[in-house]
C-alpha cells in the first residue's frame, strides 16, 4: 500500500493524528501539518493547552480529542477519526508517581497507538524515536525507544521511523537549560559530565516537523529508520561556548567544569532526586551515561530524500537568542 493509501478504501491522507500535540516537537509538527493542508487530529489532555500551543490556527482546521495516551476510548475515536498518524510522545525523566516510566510511556504507549491504527484500519504511520536507540544502549531511555521501534517494525502498518539528536529552537526545553548555563547565577558554571569531548548534532524542531510531515507524502520512505542530526557536529564544550556567544546577558565570566561521570551518577541517584532541585535543573543516571557517547549521524540521506538544506544551529540560535523563554 503507497503512503497516500492509509485506508483500506484507498482514501487519500488528510487528517492526520498527532500524539504530543501540546509539547515542545507537535506544536511545530501541528503547525507544519496546518500549513500543509492537512487536518490535524490532535489527541490532548487539555484543550486549553492545545489552545496555547496553537495560536493562529483556526478552530475548524484543528480536530481535539481530548484524553491521555492510555485512554483507550479515547485514543480508539482519534485513530478512526484519522488517515494517518505521527507518534511524538516521550519522556525524558520518569515520574514514578505519576506512573511515566520510560518503558511505560516508549514502549506501551506505542504498543497502544498502533493497536489503535490497527483496529481502525489506519496504514501510514510515522515514529519519534531517539539517535543512539538500540538493545545494548546504557540508558534505559534509549533501550525502551528501541523495544518500541521493533514493535513499530513487526506491526504490519507502512512506518517510518526517525530518530533525531538533540532538537533545539527557542521555546525547547534544551534550549532554556542552556540559556540558564549561560546566564544564570545558579548554577554558578556551566557542567557538563566527563570530558565534554562527545560529539551531539543539534537539529531544528522546524527541519524535524518538515521531515515528520513531508514523509506522510513520500512512499519511499516507508520502511525506512532515518537519522536526523544538524549540518554540524559540536563537543559539549564547544556547544556551551556557541551559546555564551550568542544568548544575550550570558555570563562570559562562568566557567566550564567537569563533573566527573562517577560524582554525576552518585548526584543523579541522591540529591537530584529530591525537591531541592528545580526540575530544569534536574538530570538522571541515563542522562549521564547518553552523555559519554557521540549522538550524531549522516545528513545526506535527509537533506536528498526531503529536499531541504538543514540548518545551522548557530546561524539559527544568532537568530532566537535572544527570544529564549
Amino acid at each position: 500500500m503507497s503512503q497516500e493509501t492509509s485506508r483500506a478504501g484507498g482514501a487519500e491522507i488528510e487528517r492526520v493524528l498527532v500524539t504530543g500535540a501540546t509539547g515542545f516537537v507537535g506544536r511545530y509538527v501541528v503547525r507544519a501539518l496546518y500549513l500543509r493542508g492537512y487536518q490535524p487530529v490532535c489527541l490532548v489532555r487539555s484543550r486549553s493547552r492545545l489552545a496555547d500551543a496553537t495560536g493562529g490556527i483556526p478552530e475548524d482546521r484543528l480536530d481535539v480529542v481530548v484524553g491521555s495516551l492510555f485512554d483507550k476510548s479515547a485514543l480508539r475515536e482519534a485513530a478512526e477519526r484519522s488517515d494517518a498518524a505521527i507518534h511524538l510522545v516521550g519522556i525524558i525523566l520518569e515520574n514514578r508517581l505519576r506512573h511515566q516510566t520510560f518503558d511505560r510511556v516508549h514502549r506501551e504507549g506505542t504498543v497502544g497507538v498502533v493497536e489503535a491504527l490497527t483496529a481502525a484500519g489506519v496504514s501510514r504511520y510515522v515514529h519519534m524515536s531517539a539517535l543512539g536507540a538500540r538493545p545494548d544502549a546504557v540508558a534505559e531511555y534509549h533501550r525502551t525507544k528501541f523495544a518500541a521501534e521493533e514493535y513499530v517494525r513487526g506491526s504490519g502498518l507502512d512506518w517510518t521511523i526517525f530518530q533525531p539528536s538533540i532538537i533545539h529552537e527557542r521555546d525547547g526545553e534544551f534550549m532554556q537549560l542552556m540559556k540558564t548555563f549561560a546566564c544564570g547565577l545558579i548554577p554558578p558554571v556551566m557542567p557538563y559530565f566527563g570530558s565534554g569531548e562527545n560529539r551531539l548534532q543539534p537539529v531544528s524542531v522546524k527541519d524535524v516537523a518538515h521531515c515528520f510531515v513531508e514523509a506522510l507524502g513520500r512512499p519511499d520512505t516507508i520502511g525506512q529508520t532515518c537519522g536526523l542530526g544538524g549540518p554540524r557536529a559540536y563537543s559539549w564544550k564547544e556547544l556551551y561556548a556557541v551559546c555564551r556567544k550568542h544568548i544575550p546577558g550570558a555570563r562570559r565570566w562562568k566557567p566550564m567544569v567537569s563533573q566527573p561521570v562517577p560524582i554525576a551518577k552518585l548526584l543523579a541517584m541522591t540529591i537530584m532526586k529530591t525537591p531541592l532541585v528545580p526540575r530544569a535543573l534536574k538530570f538522571n543516571v541515563g542522562q549521564v551515561q547518553m552523555s559519554q557517547e557521540d549522538s550524531t549521524c549522516p545528513t545526506e540521506p535527509v537533506e536528498a530524500t526531503f529536499g531541504l538544506r538543514l540548518r545551522d544551529f548557530e546561524n539559527e540560535l544568532a537568530r532566537y537568542g535572544a527570544l529564549i523563554e
